[in-house]
């Protein structure tokens, strides 16, 4: 039986490189958010806030992440997700502290497993999911 296992995670700069991202199409567009950058067990890498995002906005990313990373999902998903499971999980499952389950929250899948994720708050939720989708995009470009 191992004591450890190894596991990929997020790097600073890979986050840095999401969160501006998505900030700079969100600046592009007029969009006054905040973008969060999670590692994949949900701690805080990067944020960043555009001034004059709403002051929720901060908690929302970072909850938006937290939450995609914790499952591996893209929050906008658990509407087509949760009518599949029982009542009890259907009405849990919202009630947890920091899940979120609207638009916004990616998680960041690299080599085929969740090293983190982004979460994005204070536009619409299409506005939100395009301006992480738009992150994401950036370390597309980057080194493996």
């Amino acid at each position: 039986m191992p004591i450890a296992i190894p596991e990929s995670n997020i790097s600073w700069e890979a986050a840095a490189s999401i969160s501006r991202g998505a900030v700079e199409h969100a600046r592009s567009q007029g969009l006054k958010v905040c973008a969060a950058v999670v590692d994949r067990h949900g701690s805080l890498i990067s944020l960043l806030r555009i001034p004059g995002a709403p002051f929720h906005s901060t908690d929302i990313a970072i909850d938006k992440a937290y939450t995609a990373a914790s499952f591996g999902l893209a929050t906008g998903e658990w509407a087509k997700v949760l009518p599949h499971h029982s009542a009890a999980v259907q009405q849990g499952v919202p009630l947890r502290p920091r899940m979120v389950l609207f638009g916004g929250g990616i998680p960041v899948i690299h080599e085929g497993h969740c090293v983190g994720a982004v979460g994005v708050s204070g536009a619409s939720e299409d506005q939100d999911v395009e301006c992480a989708e738009k992150g994401l995009e950036v370390i597309a470009e980057l080194p493996a």
